[in-house]
């Protein structure tokens, strides 16, 4: 139950003061944001939010995709203190220390493929930056110094740093810093939503567009077709090709055909060229697979981690490599071949006790066939949603959810950007108790994985009774 905006009280008054005086939210537009009253997150207890007045949420976006287990869970919680009692960092610019090397051993027995070297920072678009280094350097150190671009998935988001920017850029989110970034070439996503002329189909008004194989099958031929053109053309200059695997989070839940990835896979073995998987969001289980490469039984060069490595407790990250690559950087002294790079924060000794924690939670919870069985009650309780003129496309992949509203189911057409239909909808969904975060009017559903079915539910309920409850105009 929402408390009535006269009953609120003092401190949280003070709090929302300071806030609109002193805070620069992430992705926020700050004019409309100091024109409400937020949400001000006090606490939490397993799957819910608790805010300074005492309302509590369901966390349906896993607080921005990375919490694992709920919060305050004891194993990590206790995890964390056992190690403050220890040391709560420590450099590994010269130095070593336990909980990295454990996490590090952990993280490579649970990784597809060869993927046998760690290489810790601090955030997902830290673990990028580092990905593209590897790569560049690898090829420079093995006599092949041209292959040094990069090949992008469309619509793809890898962060918000210079060179994440570069592999993932965004027009809404980064054409101010258009001059910043460094040319990349990109081959299209299978966005069944928004087909490209070259694509004709036969649309099943049954399904739905992104499960439809009259839709997926010639779009993701004709988006397999356009890499092949791009690597016949440019594979010599081309280090990887970058992409997020299964589903692309930030594009709004685009999401690829089971064999996607494996083609892409493939081709860059095809014409001898690195593979990076960014698995910042969709992985630890979020697709049904520990890792959604294993989707598609693909073995990466390089993979990139963050958000729910540590369970969402604490910053950290981490870009895992054959050892084909990391030898590329090793020699002699006066060969120069040292991976120059770091971060002062680089294997955290409290960030890593918690992720070592978390994995061990992965094994006694069962947690993977719990996610799956979550998988199933979405799609179920979802369906209901297929009578509506107003939702265009529900985009699935185990856990991770994208329902995409829309003017006019019959048309494809599209709410004016401008009404924020989503974050109308979200904000509503909050004053029944539910936390979800919208990316223009795609609702996204990211729910904790270890939530219980019972809370899962009535995070559904909730989505499900404001989007057919909803007066659309």
């Amino acid at each position: 139950m929402q408390y009535p905006l006269s009953a609120m009280d003092a401190r949280t008054r003070k709090l929302i003061d300071l806030d609109h005086a002193h805070v620069w939210h992430p992705f926020t537009p700050m004019q409309q944001w100091r024109e409400m009253d937020p949400v001000v997150i006090d606490r939490a207890e397993g799957e819910f939010l608790i805010d300074t007045q005492g309302n509590s949420y369901i966390d349906g976006v896993s607080s921005l995709w990375c919490n694992v287990h709920g919060h305050r869970v004891p194993q990590i919680d206790q995890a964390i203190r056992d190690q403050l009692d220890k040391v709560a960092h420590t450099t590994l610019l010269g130095l070593a220390s336990p909980p990295s090397i454990e996490l590090a051993a952990g993280l490579v027995r649970i990784a597809p493929g060869e993927l046998n070297k760690v290489f810790y920072s601090d955030a997902g678009a830290t673990a990028l930056e580092v990905a593209f280094k590897m790569a560049v350097g690898y090829w420079f150190h093995t006599g092949q110094p041209k292959k040094n671009r990069f090949i992008g998935l469309s619509g793809a988001y890898h962060g918000d740093t210079t060179g994440s920017m570069s592999v993932g850029y965004s027009a809404l989110f980064h054409k101010p810093f258009f001059s910043m970034v460094f040319e990349t070439s990109w081959f299209p996503a299978p966005d069944a939503c928004r087909l490209p002329d070259e694509v004709s189909v036969s649309v099943n008004s049954n399904e739905w567009p992104s499960e439809d194989p009259a839709i997926m099958e010639p779009l993701a031929d004709y988006c397999l077709n356009e890499l092949k053109k791009l690597l016949e053309q440019n594979a010599g200059e081309t280090a990887a090709i970058v992409i997020e695997p299964v589903m692309q989070g930030a594009a709004g839940m685009i999401c690829q055909p089971p064999g996607f990835v494996k083609a892409i896979a493939d081709l860059a073995r095809e014409h001898d060229v690195l593979l990076i998987a960014d698995e910042v969001a969709t992985g630890f289980g979020r697709t049904g697979r520990m890792f959604a490469v294993e989707n598609d039984h693909v073995e990466p060069d390089i993979m990139c981690l963050a958000k729910g490595i540590t369970a969402g407790y604490l910053p950290l990250a981490a870009t895992l490599v054959t050892d084909k690559i990391e030898q590329a950087f090793c020699g002699e002294l006066d060969e120069k071949r040292t991976l120059y790079h770091g971060h002062t924060y680089t294997g955290n000794p409290l960030a890593c006790a918690a992720a070592l924690a978390s994995l061990e939670l992965f094994e006694s919870n069962d947690l993977m066939n719990h996610i799956n069985a979550s998988a199933r009650i979405i799609t179920d309780r979802l369906s209901v949603l297929k009578d509506s003129s107003h939702v265009l496309d529900i985009r699935q992949r185990g856990i991770m959810v994208g329902i995409e509203l829309c003017q006019d189911r019959s048309t494809r057409e599209p709410f004016d950007f401008s009404k924020r239909t989503g974050h109308a909808m979200c904000a509503v969904m909050r004053d029944k108790g539910a936390i979800v975060r919208p990316l223009g009017d795609v609702l996204v559903l990211m729910p904790i994985p270890a939530m219980s079915h019972e809370s899962l539910g009535g995070l559904l309920d909730v989505v499900v009774e404001t989007i057919l409850g909803w007066s659309f105009q």
